[in-house]
């Protein structure tokens, strides 16, 4: 049955809205790609298999970083994969580096630049080294808020910027890749001379941001219920913020509230399952048994019905600004 949502739009809007040509697209380069192979179970069945794995958000597991960064749906895919395949580091109680949480991206996006990564840890960070520890929920919270939203806080970050100098809050700010996030921070001595900027001027900012960004966004309520809580607000105090409101899981969906970020029922339930299948495995297992799940370093190429392809995707998501090679040896 349709959504009422589906019947107040146009087709086009509708399509758009969804990014359907997006999946569309996808599925028939991975189909052409491997034509043959699909050829033995029918277009029909690829057809099925494909969007059923859209559905169920395991389509983007092991693709390039392009295509897991395309679509809001995408991105929230990728957040619930993280989390459902690692959530054990949290409830085991490790504490894990930077570079540490990005090797398990790359488990399951190959080329996920790292600079995204930095600029997550340095949400729980702040002013500490990037190679101090930090703890898995402290890390997903924050990851989620950069990750989805990536292109909102790089012109979040252009705007703070520019009340800090002084500059017309009101004039429309394009960010480029070259601006970057996290472009400048200010030294101890600068902080300690103006901490932030005024709360409501920044608030106002941002409204006026979320109104004409055509790009992943917080509610604007969300937003201004954040800003309202201090009377001067540093960059990365909003950030922190944002990252711990527990308005911003529900508005995205992609991950429970905190205190249930180590409950996963529905996974434990077939772990379980699937253990029990396997003489010998269920005995060697601890009180975590997902571990025995996560995704090898070089993983098979099955997030989909088939072998996902490497040609260029349309990409309906800005780019951040950090999808440049990252260095190997960094991992």
């Amino acid at each position: 049955m349709l959504s009422p949502e589906r019947l107040a739009l146009p087709d086009y809007e509708y399509l758009a809205q969804q990014h359907v040509l997006t999946y569309m697209e996808d599925a028939v380069c991975q189909l052409l790609e491997n034509k043959e192979d699909i050829s033995q179970y029918g277009i029909a069945r690829f057809f099925t298999e494909y969007f059923n794995s859209v559905c169920q958000g395991t389509h983007i597991l092991f693709r390039e970083f392009s295509f897991v960064q395309a679509t809001p749906h995408n991105r929230a895919s990728f957040l619930r994969a993280f989390w459902r395949c690692f959530r054990t580091v949290g409830k085991n109680g490790d504490l894990l580096t930077m570079k540490e949480y990005h090797c398990l991206l790359q488990l399951l996006c190959p080329d996920f630049p790292l600079e995204l990564t930095r600029k997550a840890a340095r949400i729980v960070l702040l002013d500490d080294a990037m190679d101090c520890l930090m703890s898995f929920s402290d890390f997903l919270l924050a990851f989620q808020v950069q990750f989805y939203y990536s292109e909102f806080l790089e012109s979040v970050a252009a705007i703070y910027q520019d009340l800090l100098s002084g500059k017309n809050p009101n004039t429309v700010v394009v960010p480029t890749s070259s601006s970057g996030q996290h472009r400048q921070r200010p030294t101890s001595g600068e902080a300690s001379m103006l901490e932030g900027v005024e709360a409501s001027l920044f608030c106002q900012c941002l409204e006026n941001l979320c109104d004409r960004h055509k790009y992943s966004c917080p509610p604007p309520a969300l937003v201004k219920e954040v800003l309202s809580k201090a009377q001067r607000l540093t960059f990365y105090g909003f950030l922190v913020a944002l990252s711990k409101h527990q308005g911003t899981n529900q508005a995205l969906g992609a991950l429970p509230d905190k205190g249930d970020l180590m409950h996963d029922p529905a996974m434990d339930e077939e772990l379980e399952r699937l253990l029990v299948q396997v003489p010998g495995l269920a005995n060697s297992v601890t009180a975590s048994p997902e571990t025995s799940c996560l995704p090898s370093r070089t993983p098979p190429r099955g997030a989909s019905p088939w072998r996902p392809h490497h040609h260029p995707h349309k990409v309906d998501a800005e780019s951040d600004g950090s999808t440049e090679e990252t260095d190997e040896s960094e991992t």
